[in-house]
């Protein structure tokens, strides 16, 4: 039975590592092959390729569920029934259309939405709305998220920003988002947003400081509603059922343990809805049926089986369950707990297991973290060690009676005001481990490297006594002892980042690292610290020697100060003299050149410029024969300018002026450069029309090759090789347009 069980999720699982899916013919074969194979008891061969075969008809269902190129950035009137939680932020609100139709076109089941100055959106009211629609695409960046892979496993079928709009039907049957209002109206020391998290799974109210100090500890898993706290609520319920039937307090004429069982489910369920039943709930309420019923059965069934049966149970119910992390670390996480404890002799004093609990399982998840290059939280072990208890004990059974409680005049709020009181008391000591070690974003490993990891973290995890267990040690360190690529004398590894309507570029030669430009910042969004940062770090870049700001529009300096607060910056040079202070940059000036490990690097300035754009920086770089340049945002002017200057003449590569602009890019600059590739940097949907029809036709007319971050996402690019550059959307993955 276990085989059969472990081949069907391999089946399921394998979806995630598809370049393309299957067609219906293929898929017609190898669901008749399993079929037969199970005809002649061939199990695990047939379970394995029905397994495969139905995430693959899931998955085609989702990609035809996406809105189609045709409709891509037009705006349609729709109506729709609001669902979910929506998010109210300072400005705008974010909420997500179901049953959205349309007079004009056949539309996905499921869109999101944003609405920049709209009015308050209730979870089921009926809107009718004037939406530009996009596909779902997000930005996509070497060894961070893949965006698109997300929206698909939510089987959200387009993006959208609202126009206009209008309230068809008030809220009906939205219990959840009502609940929600009443919560964060209470007085809770603040922490309203962290009951609202707790009780519904909704983590829009947390701050961005509050996910901040929850990452750096690794106590994400906490705050929103997890197995662990749907697992406490059951056992709660089942042991006061049974502690009042050993005191006598239960009816005798109702048996204790189906009611003890049905009552523990029932709890878990109510949990479960409240916290719209994302995986880690599925999983839970999995488990804890086949362990009641193994209870009412008295049958051992193993630890083992139920893991087996409820990561089955996600996958048929949702197979691209799959393509998110919290899927695997939830499955993961458990899956540690089994092999810890099943497998010892003996018992543990109560202490000692819930130490070692903490730190085997911060072992088993590395690799997962690892594997979806996640934040590593070094300090997660004795962070969990306090709250995982705290919120389990003390704070979840109080949140979820004071809700219960609510309705009763000064009862409910008061034991909310008293939780919120214990949130804000374990928030100071999340807050001290966190300034104390703030979280690790490692090397991105390569494949050998990460193998070896997994397998140090199997053999840690095996019991004392057992043969090479202790080469364990050594194996883990490869996760942080991995030297990163190195870049060839001579060459310099380029990474244009997608960063969306903004640019940032990461220079990286043998011993040195530069970052051109620093992303966009705008409102409460920077992308030098979601983005910028974080991708330096996975690329192995701890110090930049240099950071050169083209000039001060937010879309290129916006990120700057997050770079500069996150990481050290040995010097910053700007464009223009408008930079923010705290950066303390040093002037561009136009004759100033170096050379790092045989490449050669040399910047130009207009010093007749009239405004930031014109003032860009420009900088040529030289390696192995091939020239790269970057030019800001400098326009048609400043380009003219630029070639009667001493640096004018061929390039081989070229980042387009000001995002492909209608200003800039002259006939005569195109001419003289002479790129064989051009490099664009901007957002798909952006207000500007970048880049302009007119450009774009003035590179083919030259046979000149565009790269899109737009449609390509980030691009890579070794200067000096000779060769050809790459868009991470070119590694084929189902859920990717080919491109």
């Amino acid at each position: 039975m276990r085989a059969g069980m472990f081949a069907l999720a391999l089946g399921l699982l394998s979806l995630g590592w598809l370049p393309v899916l299957p067609s219906v013919g293929w898929l017609v074969l190898l669901a008749a092959l399993g079929v037969v194979c199970l005809g002649v008891r061939r199990y695990v061969v047939g379970l394995f390729l029905l397994g495969l075969c139905w995430a693959c008809v899931s998955a085609q269902g989702a990609l035809d569920e996406r809105l189609g190129a045709q409709l891509d950035g037009r705006t349609l009137w729709l109506e729709g029934l609001v669902v979910g939680l929506p998010t109210q932020d300072v400005g705008s609100v974010r909420f997500e259309l179901a049953q959205a139709s349309s007079r004009r076109a056949q539309l996905p089941a499921r869109i999101r939405l944003s609405w920049y100055g709209g009015p308050p959106v209730q979870s089921g009211e009926r809107w009718r709305l004037a939406v530009n629609l996009k596909q779902p695409q997000g930005l996509l960046n070497p060894h961070g998220p893949d965006l698109q892979a997300g929206l698909l496993a939510r089987r959200i079928g387009a993006l959208g920003s609202v126009k206009a709009g209008e309230r068809l039907a008030p809220a009906s049957a939205a219990w959840r988002d009502g609940l929600r209002q009443r919560l964060l109206g209470v007085t809770a020391f603040g922490r309203e947003g962290a009951l609202a998290a707790l009780v519904l799974g909704d983590g829009a109210a947390l701050s961005r400081e509050d996910w901040q100090v929850l990452q750096a500890t690794g106590t994400v898993h906490l705050m929103v509603i997890s197995g662990q706290h749907v697992g406490l609520l059951a056992g709660l319920v089942y042991a006061l059922v049974a502690g009042l039937a050993r005191v006598g307090g239960w009816p005798r004429r109702l048996p204790w343990l189906p009611w003890a069982c049905g009552l523990a489910f029932a709890a878990a369920l109510g949990y479960g809805l409240l916290a719209g039943f994302q995986v880690p709930v599925q999983r839970a309420c999995i488990m804890l049926a086949v362990v009641l019923l193994w209870r009412l059965r008295f049958r051992h069934l193993g630890f083992g089986l139920p893991l087996l049966i409820a990561l089955n149970g996600v996958l048929l119910v949702e197979p691209l369950a799959s393509l998110q992390p919290g899927f695997w670390l939830s499955f993961t996480a458990v899956g540690v707990l089994i092999v810890v404890f099943s497998g010892r002799l003996g018992r543990w004093a109560p202490w000692r297991a819930w130490t070692r609990a903490q730190g085997l399982i911060a072992i088993g998840l590395l690799p997962v973290l690892l594997a979806w290059g996640l934040p590593i939280s070094l300090s997660a072990p004795l962070a969990n060690l306090v709250a995982v208890p705290w919120i389990s004990v003390m704070v979840v059974p109080l949140a979820l009676l004071g809700t219960l409680l609510l309705p009763v005049p000064w009862l409910g709020e008061n034991l909310l005001w008293i939780t919120g009181g214990l949130l804000e008391l374990l928030f100071v000591f999340l807050g001290w481990v966190a300034a104390w070690q703030p979280a690790w974003i490692p090397i991105a490993l390569p494949t050998w490297s990460g193998l070896l990891v997994c397998l140090g973290a199997a053999l840690v995890l095996l019991p004392r006594g057992l043969p090479m267990r202790v080469l364990g040690i050594p194996l883990l360190l490869f996760a942080g002892f991995t030297p990163r690529d190195e870049v060839p004398q001579g060459q310099v590894d380029i990474w244009q980042l997608d960063v969306g309507q903004g640019q940032a570029f990461v220079l990286r030669t043998r011993d040195h690292a530069m970052l051109y430009d620093a992303g966009p910042a705008l409102a409460n969004i920077d992308l030098g610290e979601r983005i910028v940062v974080p991708t330096l770090q996975r690329l192995g870049v701890r110090q930049l020697d240099l950071m050169l700001i083209s000039h001060s529009d937010a879309d290129h300096a916006g990120g700057a100060l997050a770079v500069q607060r996150d990481m050290p910056v040995a010097r910053v040079m700007g464009g223009t003299h408008d930079l923010p202070d705290a950066l303390q940059a040093r002037p561009c000036e136009g004759d100033e050149q170096w050379q790092w490990n045989g490449v050669r690097f040399s910047v130009w300035r207009w010093q007749g410029a009239g405004d930031s754009n014109q003032g860009s920086c420009v900088l040529r770089v030289e390696a192995g024969g091939e020239t790269l340049l970057l030019t800001g945002d400098i326009d048609a002017r400043a380009e003219a300018a630029w070639l009667r200057g001493p640096m004018a003449g061929p390039v081989d590569w070229l980042q387009a002026p000001h995002h492909g602009s209608r200003t800039s890019s002259s006939q005569a600059f195109v001419e003289v450069t002479a790129p064989r590739a051009v490099l664009i940097s901007r957002g798909r949907y952006n207000n500007f029309g970048h880049p302009h029809p007119q450009v774009l036709a003035r590179y083919a007319a030259q046979g000149i090759a565009v790269y899109d971050s737009a449609h390509l996402g980030a691009i890579h690019l070794r200067l000096g090789s000779g060769e050809s550059a790459q868009g991470l959307r070119q590694q084929r993955r189902f859920w990717r347009e080919p491109t």
